[in-house]
């Protein structure tokens, strides 16, 4: 619904207006809502791990063609440029990232907190971290900025699964180095 309230606002295809106000103002140059018989050169393929062992591409699993609710082909580099840019205020006022990056929910169940658009995660009540993440099936993505180190971490998949657990160990592995100095 958000897609189609953008086009109308826009007067614009919303991955068009998403080229524009985003991947372009960010220098965003490898990513975009690409057609699948059009991908870039050096674009991965997803694959899909079957219940037998054996292993299939996604591409009768996902859209020929990414919208609103997802499906942009983003890269690690590119990735890293949206967070610079969106913490810098290049994509929105300070104000506005500032309601974007303060929670505005917050679900129990996995203790996250959700802000507009980034899930924001707490640790002895202080701020550890604001991450997004991208699924679909043959491919996934975690991305999150460490407030405290300034550090930000980009995790891609050409598998269903593998971001989510990468980035644990990588997070694992730093706070035994932050503990140990």
């Amino acid at each position: 619904m958000l897609g189609l309230i953008v086009e109308q606002h826009a007067g614009m295809p919303f991955q068009d207006y998403i080229e524009q106000r985003i991947f372009q103002p960010c220098g965003m140059l490898d990513s975009g809502y690409f057609s699948l018989d059009r991908l870039p050169a050096n674009t991965a393929i997803g694959y899909i791990d079957e219940k037998d062992g054996t292993w299939r591409t996604n591409q009768y699993a996902i859209p020929v063609q990414g919208y609103a609710d997802g499906g942009a082909y983003v890269t690690a580099p590119d990735m890293m440029k949206l967070w610079s840019s969106l913490l810098a205020n290049k994509l929105l006022t300070p104000s506005m990232t500032r309601q974007l990056l303060i929670p505005h929910q917050y679900d129990p169940g996995s203790g996250l907190h959700y802000g507009l658009g980034v899930w924001i995660t707490k640790k002895d009540e202080d701020l550890f971290k604001y991450h997004v993440m991208g699924y679909d099936p043959g491919v996934n993505f975690r991305s999150a900025y460490y407030p405290a180190t300034g550090h930000t971490l980009v995790v891609t998949s050409n598998g269903s699964g593998g971001a989510f657990e990468m980035m644990g160990l990588i997070e694992e592995e730093l706070s035994k180095g932050s503990s140990s100095t």
